[in-house]
């Protein structure tokens, strides 16, 4: 898989992370069936990897389905068996180089210029800069942008719609969207909270339609 490509095309990855599994797999499936075509399943959600493996047998082979919190090679390893063909960390750890070695794109977390370093070195091939909205921003993304020009940037934490238009004018390749898209549609018995999922969802992808990719505004 192409995740740079597939970032730069969809400007969007829903996370979803839920205390229901049976609902955790309906929002997949919704925002999949909405047109959000990069979603990621976090392992600190009740029975991950199930819901991944249910996902990616709902979806076919041919629909990307990453998994997201993966830290250790035990946990790169076990969503690899459950079907992820991308990975996403929140810090450069173990879970990064064991997802390399088994074939598996990683979109890792980081914070700081060092990390940037470390991850891409450890062969991230996209960086996730997380908490973004403690890092400091749409500013800090452009302040990162000088020293790191070619670097594909994917803020996450407290992205909402008007955040998310910000950090791609100011040149993320995508940004990854939590509790503002899904809401407790992941938590929620009996398919509660679908409908304004699916709304939620629409917001987010005229977001992303309106901003042109390329360099920042």
């Amino acid at each position: 898989m192409d995740l740079p490509a597939a970032l730069r095309a969809s400007r969007l990855v829903a996370i979803v992370r839920g205390d229901d599994p049976d609902a955790a797999l309906r929002t997949v499936l919704a925002l999949v069936d909405e047109g959000i075509a990069l979603v990621e399943v976090s392992l600190s959600g009740r029975d991950a990897l199930g819901v991944i493996a249910r996902a990616r047998a709902a979806l076919g082979p041919g629909a990307p389905l990453g998994a997201g919190t993966v830290l250790t090679a035990a946990d790169a390893h076990s969503v690899h068996r459950a079907g992820a063909d991308f990975v996403v960390t929140p810090a450069v750890c173990e879970g990064v180089t064991a997802a390399r070695e088994l074939g598996l794109p990683v979109l890792a977390g980081v914070m700081t210029p060092t990390e940037i370093v470390a991850a891409l070195r450890v062969g991230a091939c996209a960086v996730k800069i997380f908490p973004a909205a403690q890092a400091g921003g749409p500013a800090y993304l452009r302040a990162l942008q000088g020293p790191f020009p070619d670097v594909p940037f994917v803020p996450v934490g407290g992205v909402d719609a008007a955040a998310a238009r910000a950090y791609l004018d100011a040149g993320a390749l995508a940004v990854g969207i939590g509790s503002p898209l899904v809401g407790d549609a992941a938590s929620t018995k009996d398919g509660a909270g679908v409908d304004a999922l699916r709304a939620r969802a629409r917001t987010f992808l005229d977001v992303a339609r309106a901003v042109t990719p390329g360099r920042p505004s």
